[in-house]
């Protein structure tokens, strides 16, 4: 084990000090098992998978930030909610001093943004790289984040939010249509899994190592990859779902109760490939199906990516059907294609995220993603 750990660590250097930095190396690091190993390592590294400038100063803040923002006291309460998101033992007048830094990040980006709006849950995602990077680091990085990956749950409704979680079940029919149709029947819907999404999973686990595992694993992906993630949970639980009678409260009971004690790295390794077998472009036209749609789920996949390819990802998941399709196609059956052994399909399939092909593949969907200063290089 020391032997690999040492391994990795001597090829993320080296993919961090080449010329240009091999930044798809560190994109499959962060990935593989373990992901980037220590906060030291995530110190450096996070900024070049986000495509920021540690050489930038952090912009500074504005002298009366607190009495004008419109957020201020929403911030405050959630932000002194936070106590459990900080190490066990940590002096509290360091944890209080952390806890002002918190808040001056987060009103300082929603200033420079206006067009971005605080959601309760940005401070859990905020925090994790407060207590990685530290305030500076953390300011330029949470900012870059905030209007590319967390955009669409930054805008004024949770329309684009809700259709993200609409992928949810489309990934788990492909997977295994039983347990599909069975929380169909007990008519849980997705909303057990908003807080996974919008904090990353910071909020509902309770171990900072694993937190900080999953970073690496969403920074190094596509920003629908957390969606996928919630997917598998909900697969690794099949049996424990099928158990619960079938209704909405009990089903929902379950689910929300996220275990702590989850095998981390065999879930990221089958998320990985689930987003290689089912990309999101293949599952648009059922997650636009899903009940209650009709004006949240109103883009495609195809948007998205468009969105993302011109930079623009406050465009991400906003550009509506209307124009793009012509009306033939608008009124096909949402399962044009038949039911299959899903299973059978993902034993032969047999690939890990940590290896191969569905690394790679997952790799280069996040590079075509981002935008194309993403690999620029700083000295």
């Amino acid at each position: 084990f020391n032997g690999k750990r040492k391994k990795k660590v001597a090829e993320i250097y080296q993919a961090l000090n080449s010329e240009p930095t091999d930044v798809a190396a560190l994109r499959r690091m962060a990935i593989s098992e373990g992901g980037l190993l220590t906060d030291e390592i995530r110190r450096k590294v996070w900024p070049k998978l986000l495509n920021v400038n540690t050489n930038d100063p952090p912009p500074i803040s504005g002298e009366n930030l607190r009495e004008m923002s419109k957020d201020y006291q929403q911030v405050l309460l959630d932000v002194r909610r936070s106590l459990r998101r900080f190490p066990p033992g940590m002096p509290e007048e360091q944890r209080e001093g952390l806890q002002e830094e918190l808040i001056d990040i987060i009103l300082l980006i929603l200033e420079r943004n206006p067009q971005l709006h605080y959601y309760q849950g940005y401070h859990d995602i905020v925090v994790t790289f407060l207590l990685v990077l530290g305030e500076r680091l953390a300011t330029s990085l949470v900012e870059k984040l905030s209007t590319h990956h967390l955009r669409d749950f930054m805008d004024p409704t949770m329309d684009n939010t809700k259709h993200i979680l609409n992928y949810l079940m489309p990934i788990i029919d492909q997977v295994n249509p039983e347990l599909h149709d069975f929380m169909q029947s007990a008519e849980v819907g997705t909303i057990f899994a908003l807080s996974w999404l919008i904090t990353w999973f910071g909020h509902v686990l309770s171990d900072f190592r694993h937190v900080v595992r999953l970073y690496d694993f969403f920074l190094a992906c596509h920003p629908l990859m957390p969606i996928y993630f919630a997917a598998v949970i909900v697969l690794y639980r099949e049996q424990e779902v099928l158990d619960c009678d079938c209704d909405m409260a009990s089903v929902h009971h379950l689910l929300s109760q996220i275990p702590q004690d989850l095998p981390y790295e065999t879930l990221i390794s089958r998320a990985g490939d689930l987003f290689v077998q089912f990309p999101p472009s293949e599952l648009a036209r059922e997650a636009a199906a899903q009940p209650q749609t009709e004006k949240t789920a109103a883009s495609t996949f195809k948007d998205f990516e468009l969105a993302s390819a011109q930079q623009r990802p406050d465009m991400v998941l906003r550009q509506r059907f209307r124009g793009l399709l012509r009306p033939d196609e608008r009124t096909k059956d949402v399962l044009t294609k038949p039911r299959t052994n899903r299973f059978v399909k993902l034993a032969v399939m047999g690939l890990t995220v940590a290896l191969g092909a569905a690394a790679l593949a997952v790799v280069k969907s996040a590079l075509e993603w981002a935008p194309k200063f993403q690999l620029q290089l700083f000295p």
